[in-house]
């Protein structure tokens, strides 16, 4: 066992054949499964929900965690966070933001209701795709912050794409308050996910 979880791989591994394993006892306690539309609706939605924790997992890492412990790491360790964690972490938590809106469109394609919440659900009247529609575009608007805001300016911040000290600065700060944003929004975006499972 400690050889299995001394090892982030193995313990992938495993996490993942524990996972298939318990999704055939419990599908076959339940009569077995077929490739159908429930069995595709449900694996995109566990996609969704796992990707998704890795990106609400990670945003609020950056800001409860790293952001606000900065100023207290001693100069000489910081670029420790800068070179290895950041683009790391930088990594999970812009791919983890691809797929949870990829998985959701997916989602809602599969379920039907794709262009209900897009559109709110204003011409159908339904509250569970109004309530998933908001969440979507919340979901959306927080993805575009990841990708065409925070990431350029935290490559700048970091290092990775060279440029002067002052672009640097006001980088950092750009990605900061952006991240910030999604952090302001994820509660509301959440809301609206869970609350859509009590709507009709």
């Amino acid at each position: 066992m400690l050889k299995l979880l001394s090892s982030l791989s193995k313990t992938v591994y495993a996490s993942f054949s524990l996972t298939i394993l318990l999704f055939l006892l419990l599908f076959f306690l339940n009569d077995g499964f077929a490739f159908d539309t429930i069995f595709w609706s449900w694996l995109c939605r566990f996609i969704h929900v796992v990707v998704a924790i890795m990106w609400i997992g990670l945003l609020w890492y950056f800001n409860f965690i790293q952001i606000p412990n900065m100023s207290k790491i001693p100069d000489e360790q910081k670029p420790a966070i800068g070179k290895v964690i950041a683009p790391a972490a930088l990594f999970y938590f812009r791919w983890a933001a691809f797929f949870t809106i990829l998985s959701g469109f997916a989602l809602s394609l599969i379920n039907g209701y794709f262009y209900d919440v897009l559109t709110l659900s204003i011409y159908s009247g339904i509250p569970k795709h109004t309530a998933i529609g908001i969440g979507m575009w919340l979901g959306i608007i927080m993805a575009s912050n990841v990708w065409f805001i925070i990431w350029p300016n935290q490559k700048k911040a970091l290092g990775i794409v060279n440029c002067d000290p002052e672009i640097k600065v006001r980088s950092a700060k750009i990605a900061m308050l952006f991240s910030r944003m999604n952090t302001l929004l994820s509660l509301p975006m959440l809301l609206s996910m869970v609350a859509a499972q009590n709507l009709y």
